[in-house]
């Protein structure tokens, strides 16, 4: 176990990295930034985890319907995620040229966030809830152990507009409505037939049909955040540079 005593830490940024069971004691945060998954967090003796949650599900009812094993809260939650992603389009559009290519604080651009979920939608709905075995998605971005594996399909050097990988987004879309329109309860609750290569994600079995599309929805929702809190902060990066 690593130990930090009497460390200067202001600025310091983890990225990817697993705090389990991490120990903080008579420290200082203030203006701090957690963002992950997070656990039976504890502050200054309060477990504040459940008033995240409740907090997060108040914001966004969607997060509800993405935990429902109801078909029809999870054809709606797939209306909304679409409709959110719809609009957060037009917004990068309305915005300077290339905004959509424009990462921040070393994040993905919003170009490099939905070929990520072209990657999950190959991952976790074609090959995990369908059980397709075909490669992946060349303009797809996964994990960069998997990028460097040719033989799965990804294309390292692929630099796609947003309209090539909207373009993608738009039949994997229509595939999962279709799906959507007659999955049943009892499906949902199948084992998934996740096949039997090595081929990512490497701990999808043993899961459920449900579990897996549920990766799906989370992602969807997930990375939405994550560009449109990148977008804001790219707004206002260009607004301070016209006053």
């Amino acid at each position: 176990m690593r130990r930090f005593d009497d460390e200067d830490l202001t600025g310091a940024e983890f990225r990817e990295c697993d705090l389990s069971r991490a120990r903080m004691v008579g420290v200082v945060m203030q203006d701090a930034e957690i963002d992950g998954l997070v656990t039976h967090l504890v502050v200054n003796g309060v477990e504040v985890m459940a008033y995240v949650e409740a907090e997060l599900d108040r914001r966004h009812p969607v997060r509800l319907l993405i935990r429902s094993d109801q078909p029809a809260d999870l054809r709606e939650a797939w209306r909304q995620l679409r409709d959110d992603w719809a609009r957060t389009t037009e917004r990068v559009r309305s915005m300077p040229e290339d905004s959509e290519h424009h990462g921040v604080d070393g994040e993905w651009s919003m170009v490099e966030t939905l070929r990520h979920l072209v990657f999950v939608h190959d991952s976790w709905f074609r090959r995990c809830v369908l059980g397709i075995t075909e490669p992946f998605t060349a303009l797809g971005l996964g994990p960069s152990l998997v990028m460097d594996r040719a033989e799965d399909g990804l294309d390292p050097s692929a630099r796609p507009s947003l309209d090539e990988v909207l373009a993608v987004r738009v039949r994997q879309s229509s595939e999962i409505e279709r799906w959507l329109a007659e999955v049943t309860p009892d499906q949902l609750a199948q084992a998934a037939p996740v096949p039997d290569d090595d081929r990512w994600p490497p701990y999808a079995k043993g899961r459920t049909v449900r579990q897996c599309l549920g990766t799906v929805l989370t992602e969807e929702f997930a990375h939405h955040g994550f560009c449109t809190r990148d977008l804001d902060k790219l707004s206002r990066h260009v607004s301070s540079q016209d006053s």
